[in-house]
């Protein structure tokens, strides 16, 4: 009940519509109670004999009580399948818009979520919650709760009939009831568990697709496709044996159901038979009672279905609701930047922070830098460079110590108004399954074309997007490739566009060879005076013209300083730059 209670906020945009289902039940009800009527007639008035009571059809001839009989027979048959068909699309409806809404709160909720949570998740799993898991909220409510109501409902109108027509034999089909309602508690626990394995299962597969797909170019490098199959298939073959043991149990279950059912209708033919023979009963009352009998069983079947139905979607709601109710690790602020943005002053001030807490990164960091200065973070890998800058937009916060920017703390600022002053280009670059001019454009999608097409200049792809089938409109991942360098300078383009007093530059080069590489230093160079720039370099022929060299290794600052006092001390960077282009530190002086 409590999870029902969750789900419920996603019923209340579409209360009038399920208002109307509700009121569809009824007129339902009215139908199916209305269904054997016909039979009697003709069992009783038209073959048996028995003079018509019903005022309106007192004094038909015995052919025309036949011709009502048969046209009321399909009335109410065509009335009740209306009325279905009506009542099933509006709980589709009602269910599907549901659905489509508890996705969307999973999907903005993940986005909220810091890299924190989402390095502790699994890719697979959290696409299986969102794509599957998310229609519990269809199933529980639409197809369980309303369908009980629904059965509640027919189970109060079949039994206001059948005791006026016969208490006895209403009672002995009611003698089963009870053991159906037993089967409830005897079987949801176990299809519940088995129902909570085949979704760890299937999110499971879909977690192995994803990574093969992500990581194929490895799996056919290490020539690992057999390996990869068998181990998928593995996953494939004991999410399906889960399955199937969930269908067994189920099919169990309709099965103690159905004999249920079948000794309740025998007990009522036994009954009633001797009732007719007694003269107790009319034989038309009889096929009229057993018809409603179908229907009584109908509704209770329908409610332990439906328990059986709740029990299973109960498994994927709650998953949903795990990620819903995760509590946001980084807690917005409310100091925003002024309109004319930051002034790029940076600070991190005794700055401790692990992805584990039994594996630090950073320890004790303390580093100032002016707006407007060009540094450099260098170090061996692992040292901790991009997790020092994933910091400065609050991807993560520091464990301990703190961040700043103009003074002020990162904590207090809103994410939003922190982020919009930072342009970034990251590692591996990142292309959208969008038109060349919206990846451009994505930080800033209000740009016009020309600011577009300036930016590419300024990155060194315009003439290679000019080559595309339809320049920028082009669409990314479907009509062209590029390469990992032409991705590059894209992701670069999309930096100059955004226009941002903070740029961080994560191995903006790496991917580009050396002509390319001169050609777009060259204009980073134009996009960086004046602003707060920090390049992340393992080449580090890239940080010569840094204002602020910075050696991190092993987590703390071993160096800082420029470029020419640092080769002079012959220390970490000069050890890192002559390992690279010479043979001595003592040439890598001369250099300098």
């Amino acid at each position: 009940m409590g999870l029902l209670l969750k789900l419920l906020p996603f019923l209340r945009p579409y209360r009038l519509s399920f208002a109307w289902a509700l009121l569809q039940v009824f007129v339902m009800v009215g139908f199916n109670l209305l269904k054997p009527w016909p039979l009697q007639l003709v069992i009783d008035d038209v073959l048996g004999g028995k003079r018509v009571t019903l005022e309106p059809l007192a004094g038909l001839s015995t052919a025309t009580l036949l011709i009502v009989a048969c046209i009321g027979l399909v009335v109410v048959n065509l009335g009740a399948g209306l009325i279905e068909f009506a009542h099933n699309r509006t709980t589709i409806a009602v269910g599907q818009n549901m659905v489509n809404d508890l996705r969307g709160a999973l999907y903005a909720q993940l986005q909220r979520l810091s890299l924190a949570f989402h390095n502790r998740q699994r890719v697979g799993d959290l696409m299986h919650r969102i794509t599957a898991d998310a229609f519990a909220v269809q199933t529980m409510l639409m197809n369980g709760m309303l369908p009980i109501l629904s059965a509640m409902i027919l189970l109060a109108g079949m039994l206001a009939v059948l005791f006026p027509l016969d208490a006895r034999l209403t009672l002995v089909s009611l003698l089963v009831v009870p053991a159906l309602f037993a089967l409830i508690g005897a079987f949801n626990r176990k299809i519940g568990d088995v129902a909570t394995e085949v979704r760890e299962r299937e999110t499971l597969v879909y977690s192995l697709v994803q990574w093969a797909m992500q990581s194929i170019k490895i799996v056919q490098a290490f020539t690992q496709e057999e390996g990869e199959y068998r181990r998928f298939m593995g996953a494939s073959e004991a999410s399906l044996g889960a399955t199937l043991r969930l269908y067994g149990w189920q099919t169990l279950y309709s099965a103690a159901v159905n004999g249920l059912v079948a000794a309740g209708t025998a007990g009522v033919v036994y009954v009633g038979a001797r009732s007719v023979l007694a003269g107790e009963l009319t034989l038309g009352q009889l096929v009229v009672f057993i018809s409603y009998l179908a229907q009584l069983y109908a509704p209770v079947n329908q409610l332990t279905q439906s328990w059986g139905l709740i029990a299973g979607a109960h498994v994927g709601a709650a998953r949903c609701f795990e990620i819903l109710e995760v509590e946001a690790d980084l807690v917005d602020g409310t100091h925003a930047f002024p309109l004319a943005g930051a002034k790029g002053d940076v600070e991190w001030r005794g700055v401790s922070f692990g992805y584990h807490r039994e594996l630090p990164v950073l320890h004790q960091i303390d580093l100032r830098v002016a707006a407007g200065t060009k540094v450099a973070i260098v170090g061996p890998s692992g040292a901790g460079k991009s997790t020092l800058l994933s910091l400065l937009p609050r991807f993560f916060d520091p464990a301990t110590g703190s961040v700043l920017v103009d003074g002020v703390d990162l904590r207090e600022y809103t994410l939003k108004s922190l982020r919009r002053q930072i342009a970034m280009v990251l590692q591996p670059p990142l292309i959208f399954p969008m038109s060349v001019r919206a990846n451009i454009a994505y930080g800033r999608p209000e740009a016009t074309d020309a600011e577009v097409e300036e930016a590419a200049r300024l990155a060194r792809v315009h003439d290679v997007i000019a080559r595309l089938p339809q320049g920028y409109d082009t669409v990314l991942g479907d009509t062209a490739m590029l390469s990992e360098g032409e991705k590059q300078r894209l992701t670069i383009a999309r930096a100059i566009l955004r226009d941002s007093p903070i740029l961080v530059l994560d191995e903006p080069t790496s991917a580009l060879d050396v002509e390319t590489e001169a050609l777009v230093m060259a204009g980073l160079e134009r996009l960086t005076r004046g602003r707060t720039t920090f390049i992340i370099a393992h080449r580090l022929s890239t940080v010569r013209t840094a204002d602020h060299i910075v050696v991190l290794k092993n987590g703390v600052i071993a160096e800082e300083g420029s470029f020419a006092t640092l080769i002079a001390k012959s220390g970490t960077f000069a050890e890192l730059y002559s390992a690279q282009f010479f043979d001595t530190p003592k040439a890598a002086m001369r250099t300098a």
